[in-house]
């Protein structure tokens, strides 16, 4: 057998193996009505004595011809209505107030706009999928759940971003989507934010570089490529109407930073503005957002649309730079078109917009691929959750060794709380996977749940741990009962306790703290046996009161379809850990730029926190001040001089790493940092060796900033040197005065290291 044969082979009675059976009676039957479809036009046409209508021959349908070029053809062809057709969605399936004639063709997504047929321009079809195609099971379909896009991040893999997209994409085309609605990139600035693990971190380069080739390779399967939400969607909390009033240097420091990495490697079709307002217009019609910035500045050719809801007015929103609204026409249907004809939108800008909605199908390859619809590669999707999942989990204690576990020594494990023996945490919102078969624990009749739903993967830890630790007893006891609990652990040789922290669109964490009586039972369990492991499945950082009474601690976020098996591999050595933090864990709240999200004032009370909007005429002034401008994360830390529980870039391995010979070579504006490192263990592991920089005294910078890093692996005693380019926009600073970057001359000091607070090589490089 061969080695992928063997990673596909799986139990016929596992979740896996029924799925997969599963999986090919469908396709038997899907072919059989495929062939039908196929036929059927044909028969008809046939028998009305037609032809079938012949496929477009026009200059635009040459695909040697530029995405730019091919556009610019088949927009000569259109008329008015064909072009303002394309300005606006057709409702949303399932949303009683967002219904339209034509919603009956979203497939049951999020949104559909109809393409020009006699042009060979094919519809856009869209679904939400952040970590996996949204709504599958409520629509009889299935897809997979990848490990949380924050997950993702801590692998700091662009590689496995990639692969983690390519499942996305496939999946969507095999459902019938052509775009996606993915791709989110706000930096992680309040780790309460309730979609925090739908980002990517707190780090512009990071973030930025990660779901950039992300959404690379989920528009290389042929689907229009999304990012979003542009821009300072930093909270949920009033998020319709809540102005983030912040500078243009410190929001260009910070979050469109990580929007123009990720724009500059992914290319995408489309990127979504959010509901907030920034500096006192909603970002859906906010010129310096879309047009200076995105569309200018940054050449931006694709189409911008609106988050759902989230277009405010016509004449203002198309000429800062809105293109398309979601999900419906009221603002670019019937009154853009009456702008057009009382001359207060030009027809140079409907052809702009229009333009960049062909431009995104001709780019993204939807044009000459159309859809069509198959069935999803179940296994392969399992093979890279696992294999994301084993990247993503960050070990983040691991006293006297205690991990991994070892059958030789351990022979009893009490294994505790999270509904461990049966189920895995995910994130709510409109990144909600549906579970195969429906929720683990969902109340009786209730299969599939959906906004703001507590919503569990059938993977069991129970099992999966069982299967690899065949020589040891495993008992299970859900922690409802601290006594109970406290019992089983104290006769057992380790106790491991599931800690979970449920996120979700649409509302923020009202603390960091775990919910319930979490801490209470980690602490009543840690009393009763010291050999105490806490994993953690979390969406964004947590607090650990405890943290002093345990030996391990395990972070392994929100999983995903295959987390129980990637987690068992990790706890008993099968896969050394290798991710670290893409956000820094602080002690408290209290050390936070803002120790309390402010509650919405008395007049705006239920508004601006649900999936739509409420009133658009709110005249509110709810705001937040985003003071600390680019200090976000682990920088508003090092210029505070504030402690933390665990800093960014932070992870613990099986293995220990040494670091030396730090140079720096001058290669003009680019230095090159050069350094050796050093497995002194006597494991094999993988080292995510990151470089920091800080600027010189003029740019009044009183932190470092991540400018590199490269993931090293070696064998136990192996040395390799490692060479890191550290990107000239990455040493710049933003000048207001000329809305331009600019390198301060001066002396930059590098430095190398594990983690942001562990940098044991620095030196310093003169740049002009």
């Amino acid at each position: 057998m061969s080695q992928a044969a063997a990673d596909f082979c799986v139990d016929p009675n596992s979740l896996e193996g029924k799925m997969q059976n599963r999986m090919l009676a469908l396709k038997k039957s899907l072919w059989q009505a495929l062939a039908v479809t196929v036929a059927l036009p044909l028969m008809i046409s046939s028998a009305l004595g037609q032809a079938p209508s012949p496929k477009p021959t026009g200059p635009w349908m040459n695909p040697s011809l530029s995405a730019s070029q091919r556009a610019d053809l088949a927009l000569k062809q259109m008329t008015l209505d064909e072009k303002l057709a394309l300005l606006h969605g057709n409702g949303m399936a399932g949303v009683p107030n967002w219904q339209m004639p034509l919603t009956r063709f979203a497939n049951g997504g999020a949104g559909y706009v109809p393409g020009v047929p006699r042009l060979g321009i094919p519809p856009i079809v869209m679904s939400d999928a952040a970590y996996g195609v949204r709504g599958s099971g409520a629509n009889g379909r299935y897809s997979t759940a990848l490990p949380s896009d924050l997950g993702l991040a801590a692998s700091w893999d662009p590689q496995l971003a990639c692969q983690y997209g390519g499942v996305i994409g496939s999946e969507l085309r095999a459902q019938g989507y052509d775009m996606t609605l993915g791709g989110g990139v706000d930096l992680t600035r309040d780790p309460r934010d309730g979609r925090d693990f739908e980002y990517a971190g707190e780090d512009p380069l990071l973030a930025g570089t990660m779901v950039g080739h992300l959404m690379k390779c989920e528009q290389a399967q042929h689907v229009i490529g999304d990012i979003k939400h542009y821009a300072m969607n930093d909270q949920e909390t009033g998020r319709n109407i809540v102005n983030a009033i912040i500078s243009k240097k410190g929001m260009q420091e910070s979050d469109l930073l990580a929007f123009h990495i990720a724009i500059g490697i992914a290319h995408p079709g489309a990127v979504m503005c959010s509901y907030n307002r920034v500096n006192g217009d909603f970002a859906c019609e906010n010129k310096y957002l879309l047009r200076d910035t995105l569309k200018d500045a940054w050449d931006f050719k694709g189409f911008v649309l609106s988050d759902w809801g989230g277009t405010h007015s016509t004449v203002k929103a198309i000429k800062a730079g809105l293109d398309n609204e979601e999900p419906m026409d009221t603002y670019f249907g019937a009154k853009l078109k009456q702008a057009v004809e009382d001359g207060q939108v030009s027809m140079a800008e409907i052809n702009d917009s229009a333009r960049r909605v062909l431009y995104a199908e001709f780019v993204s390859g939807v044009v000459d691929h159309p859809i069509q619809k198959s069935v999803v590669n179940v296994m392969k999707g399992f093979h890279v959750a696992q294999k994301v999942e084993e990247k993503s989990i960050v070990l983040l204690k691991n006293d006297n060794h205690i991990l991994p576990l070892n059958s030789a020594h351990v022979h009893k494990i009490a294994l505790i709380g999270g509904h461990a023996d049966i189920a895995m945490l995910s994130g709510g919102g409109s990144a909600q996977v549906d579970p195969p078969g429906g929720n683990a624990i969902a109340p009786p009749g209730r299969r599939f749940t959906y906004w703001q739903a507590h919503i569990w993967f059938p993977t069991s830890p129970l099992k999966a741990l069982r299967k690899a630790m065949p020589g040891t007893q495993i008992n299970y006891d859900p922690g409802t009962d601290l006594a109970s609990a406290a019992k089983l652990a104290s006769s057992a040789d380790v106790a491991i306790v599931f800690a979970h922290q449920w996120e979700s669109e649409g509302m923020d964490l009202p603390n960091l703290s775990l919910p319930g009586n979490q801490n209470e039972l980690i602490e009543r369990v840690a009393a009763a046996n010291p050999h105490t492991i806490v994993v953690l499945e979390n969406g964004s950082a947590v607090t650990m009161p405890w943290i002093s009474k345990v030996q391990g601690v395990v972070d392994a976020w929100y999983a995903g379809s295959s987390g129980q098996r990637a987690l068992a591999a990790v706890l008993v050595g099968n896969v050394n850990p290798s991710a670290k933090l893409a956000i820094t864990f602080p002690l408290n709240e209290q050390e936070l730029p803002r120790p309390v999200i402010a509650p919405l004032p008395a007049r705006d009370k239920g508004q601006g926190t649900g999936a739509v909007n409420g009133k658009t005429d709110v005249a509110s002034t709810y705001s937040v001040n985003y003071f600390e401008g680019a200090k976000v994360g682990y920088k508003w830390y090092q210029a505070e001089h504030k402690p933390v529980l665990f800093p960014f870039g932070f992870g613990l391995s099986y293995t220990t790493y040494a670091y030396s010979g730090l140079k720096l070579e001058n290669s003009g504006s680019q230095p090159v940092a050069t350094f050796t490192v050093k497995n002194t263990g006597d494991r094999a592991g993988t080292e995510i060796a990151q470089v920091y920089a800080s600027l010189p005294a003029a740019a009044g910078e009183h932190y470092r900033r991540l400018v590199g890093w490269d993931r090293v692996s070696l064998e136990p005693g192996q040395s390799k040197t490692v060479s890191v380019t550290i990107p000239e926009q990455m040493l710049k600073v933003y000048d207001v005065q000329k809305s331009g970057w600019k390198l301060l001359p001066g002396t930059y000091r590098v430095y190398a290291g594990p983690s942001s607070a562990a940098t044991p090589l620095h030196a310093t490089v003169d740049l002009h």
